[in-house]
């Protein structure tokens, strides 16, 4: 009915009905454009939004590579194709460990439940979409901008597969476009059922009765409940259905293989996909209501034995760990990417793309391990008797503030290293790889004294700081108030002006910290980085403690590794454990590549090695060579931390470097065990370990040539004291002797540094004295000028002869003399009598150089001089004649001696 027809039916006059049929004309069409205006421009929002998204989803897609069927399908049916490790020559060592188990199946041999239930869980538009379903993707990117707690995900089971086997599980706008794009060009290729079979063998399902990581229908079937995945019952479908929402959340074995105490949150989820399943009427009601009755936690299978799949757990760890390092940096590399600049979102990205390769690719992984020595090796560290008791230490549960003790035994990391190449030859990651995963050989720990040639000795050889023969000042740099000394040495003791070679061989801290505290401002830290010890901060070079090894923490690898440039004239080869990757082609994805780097002068190294050679036979190592079954030019150094948390030793010879750590874990001091002190228990285990491996290769660990000094040392005399060729006050001294020199450091005139003349000796120092001084109180010969105590950083002479009375021949000149005042000395007052002790009182005047002590016996008044006691000395003789009287004289410079004291008789 038009509008004229209308308005005629409504009786109104003529004249009005014209009025309203216009009118309403107006009204209509006025809405008829507002409403097609609005309709265009709605229209043209959406083709603008629809053109700005599409254009933005080409822009994330635009590098995406176009992936073959051939390619898709090797992706999504390649599942883990096992990456086997060999040793050096080509012997297998096995493959890599893996937590995840599966075994794959076909989609006839699953059961209907099962399909049914992962359809009505995770993807229930599946056999109707092409891939995605864009109103769960829309609902997806809502949820994601309005922060809306998440319902439902916008993946299907093909974007999930997608997701899984072919990309990153990296959560980005790029990522999600990318995957979008594969799952509709997958439904292009593949039918459903095919990609349903793929998901069903590559879904994630939580742990297994053993405590493994399972994936795939088959696998979780058996793994749970001990039947095939044809087999599974509903309930038990529904249950297996609902763990890859969250697989180690709903799974009902704990990792070490045994039940949960709860299993609420499996048996709830297993009751929300039977919801679902009845929901999407998978199931019927009867069905359902008696699915979700079941008891299905009796249906789990009980505890079994957690499985070890390899028989070198310790290698097989650490070359997974490297290997998926390497491959990380190489596919980053193919990108284009520079490893060292990755973002932190890169780099998990690359990882997890390295870790994927490395389960799916079937790599041929080789590595510089000799099979034969570490296998001995391993053996002989199982079969050392006498690492020591547990030890015991409590931790407290953060939860429940509760303590709890634990007990742990003395663990072991050690690794052998060719010098030239970095090869790591062998290595002993712990004792025992079922107790604990821990490998000993990369894992940081304090290195106490090893640090000492590192950081210390080479380097202040190097800069021309120090020489093998050198002095330094064995003495304390500092007394506390309360009287205790920082550093101390090992044997509680401080030895004064020692060499260099000796300090290092005896393993001295005292002089280690004198002497870096004049070197360290040529910041020797660096040359620690130059030797792959990263770990040492730059301000840290000023602290006294680091060249003791009381700075970071470094792996027996950085220490071993950084020890070879000592044998290796100066150079530093970094150590490397893969030798190659292949692809199970046969092409190499990755080639290691020999490179060397100049630390120290050729001979440095050698003057470094040749102290180092004294350890093992005068030193602190000095046990070592009886403990082994063959001989070799060796050259080492121990270590020892706080409280013998840690003992170390590392050893070379021309071919190789060995070392050793033991510790606990939980850093327990090392107690004495069956009489063995630490430092022996850690000597017999390193000499155990290589006498392993002389046995399996004798002339790679055993050498015959020593060690070959290069041009440029020879051996010559100097004086000790100052460093310079010796003069003939030196000599008279007692002060030249000879050692090896770098020659572009010979010793030169370093200028007189003694000086001879009378003198007396007040706490160690010499004071000059007039010609007329009485020949009992005087020395004569060399005395050193003060200005060379700077040279050990030394303050007083005092604080030498404190430390230096074993080098009595030592005699530092005060640069004073003793002059006469012309008065004869007054008499000696309170001369006495204690029990067998004559005493006196000390004198104040300042020319005084001693005391005579004068006896007579019996009624005797024939007195005759028994003693001259210095004016440095306590005031007190022992007397050893009974029935005797005693009197005391004091003399000056001058010879003048005082009138005699009161008499004191010693009664029989």
């Amino acid at each position: 009915m038009d509008m004229e027809k209308w308005i005629s039916k409504i009786k109104l006059s003529a004249e009005q009905r014209s009025l309203w049929a216009r009118r309403l004309r107006i009204t209509y069409g006025v809405v008829w454009n507002i409403t097609l205006i609005v309709i265009i421009l709605l229209g043209g929002a959406a083709v603008f939004a629809a053109s700005a998204g599409a254009g933005y989803f080409a822009s994330l897609v635009k590098d995406e590579e176009v992936l073959s069927y051939e390619q898709m399908r090797k992706d999504i049916g390649s599942y883990e194709e096992t990456t086997e490790v060999y040793f050096a020559g080509q012997e297998l060592a096995g493959s890599l460990r893996t937590d995840l188990f599966r075994t794959k199946t076909s989609l006839e041999n699953i059961s209907p439940h099962l399909i049914n239930a992962v359809i009505a869980t995770e993807d229930e538009f599946f056999y109707e979409h092409d891939g995605i379903v864009p109103k769960a993707i829309f609902r997806a990117i809502y949820q994601e901008f309005s922060n809306a707690s998440m319902q439902s995900g916008g993946s299907t089971l093909t974007q999930q597969l997608i997701k899984n086997q072919i990309l990153t599980n990296e959560v980005s706008f790029d990522r999600k476009a990318k995957e979008i794009l594969l799952a509709l060009r997958l439904e292009r290729f593949f039918e459903k059922d095919e990609i349903l079979e793929a998901y069903l063998n590559m879904a994630d399902f939580g742990r297994d009765y053993n405590g493994r990581n399972i994936a795939g229908a088959e696998t979780a079937a058996r793994g749970l409940f001990g039947v095939s995945a044809k087999e599974l019952t509903l309930p038990q479908a529904a249950f297996i259905a609902g763990l890859p929402q969250s697989p180690f959340a709903y799974t009902p074995y704990g990792n070490d293989g045994k039940l949960k105490q709860d299993l609420s949150p499996g048996i709830s989820r297993m009751k929300t996909v039977l919801n679902r399943m009845l929901k999407e009427k998978f199931i019927t009601v009867s069905e359902y209501e008696h699915a979700s009755e079941e008891d299905i936690a009796s249906s789990f299978i009980k505890s079994g034995k957690k499985n070890m799949n390899t028989q070198y757990p310790f290698l097989t760890d650490e070359v997974e760990k490297r290997a998926k390092s390497i491959l990380m940096e190489v596919f980053a590399e193919k990108d284009g990417y520079v490893p060292s600049e990755l973002t932190k979102e890169q780099m998990d990205s690359y990882l997890t793309l390295a870790d994927r390769a490395l389960r799916q690719n079937g790599y041929r992984i080789h590595t510089t391990i000799h099979k034969g020595i570490y296998e001995s090796m391993q053996k002989a560290a199982k079969e050392y008797k006498d690492y020591g008791e547990m030890s015991e230490y409590t931790l407290k549960d953060p939860d429940t503030g509760k303590s709890r003790s634990y007990k742990e035994p003395l663990e072991l990391g050690g690794m052998l290293i060719e010098n030239k190449t970095g090869k790591i030859l062998s290595f002993v990651g712990g004792r025992d790889h079922s107790r604990s995963q821990v490998n000993h050989f990369t894992s940081l720990r304090p290195i106490g004294s090893t640090m000492k040639p590192l950081l210390f000795y080479a380097p202040a050889i190097e800069e021309g700081f120090l020489q093998p023969g050198s002095y330094l000042a064995d003495i304390p740099n500092e007394v506390k108030e309360n009287g205790e000394i920082w550093p101390q040495n090992s044997d509680g003791q401080s030895h004064g002006l020692v060499s260099a070679r000796t300090a290092l061989s005896k393993s001295y801290n005292q002089a280690v910290v004198n002497g870096y505290s004049k070197f360290k401002s040529v910041q020797p830290v660096n040359y620690l980085y130059k030797m792959g010890i990263t770990s040492i901060l730059p301000e840290e070079n000023d602290h006294l403690s680091l060249p003791l090894g009381g700075g970071g923490e470094i792996t027996v690898e950085e220490n071993v590794n950084a020890y070879t440039v000592f044998a290796n004239n100066g150079q530093f080869a970094d150590a490397y454990l893969i030798d190659s990757i292949q692809n199970s082609d046969g092409t190499y994805v990755y080639q290691h590549e020999q490179k060397s780097e100049k630390v120290f002068s050729p001979q440095t190294a050698y003057l470094t090695v040749d102290m180092m050679r004294d350890v093992l036979s005068d030193g602190t190592a000095r046990r070592i060579p009886g403990l082994l079954d063959f001989e070799a030019d060796w050259a080492g150094k121990t270590g020892t931390t706080q409280d013998t948390r840690d003992a170390w030793f590392v050893g070379s010879n021309p071919n190789i470097t060995f070392g050793t750590w033991i510790g606990y874990d939980h850093q327990g001091k090392i107690q004495t065990y069956k009489g063995k002190r630490y430092n022996q228990r850690s000597q017999e285990i390193w000499a155990a370990l290589i006498n392993a491996a002389y046995k399996e290769n004798p002339d790679l660990i055993g050498p015959e040539e020593p060690f070959r000094m290069p041009e440029g040392i020879a051996e010559f005399p100097f004086c000790a004291l100052t460093g310079g060729s010796p003069t003939d006050l030196c000599r008279q001294a007692g002060f030249v002797e000879s050692d090896l020199f770098h020659v572009k450091y010979a010793p030169e005139a370093a200028g007189e540094s003694l000086k001879s003349g009378k003198y007396v000796l007040q706490k160690g120092i010499a004071y000059e004295v007039p010609a007329s001084a009485p020949e009992d109180f005087i020395y004569s010969g060399p005395m050193m000028s003060r200005e060379i105590l700077s040279r050990f950083g030394l303050d007083s002479p005092a604080e030498l002869y404190t430390y230096t009375k074993n080098l009595r021949k030592l005699v530092v000149y005060s640069g004073e003399k003793i002059e006469e005042d012309g008065m004869p000395p007054s008499p000696v007052a309170g001369v006495r009598i204690n029990g067998a002790v004559l005493n006196w009182n000390k004198s104040a005047q300042k020319d005084l150089l001693g005391y005579r002590v004068y006896m007579a016996t019996g009624s005797s008044r024939n007195y005759t001089k028994i003693a001259s006691i210095s004016i440095s000395d306590e005031p007190g003789i022992t007397l050893g004649s009974a029935n005797a009287s005693y009197y005391v004289t004091a003399v000056d410079a001058a010879g003048k001696e005082s009138a005699p004291s009161t008499i004191a008789v010693k009664k029989p």
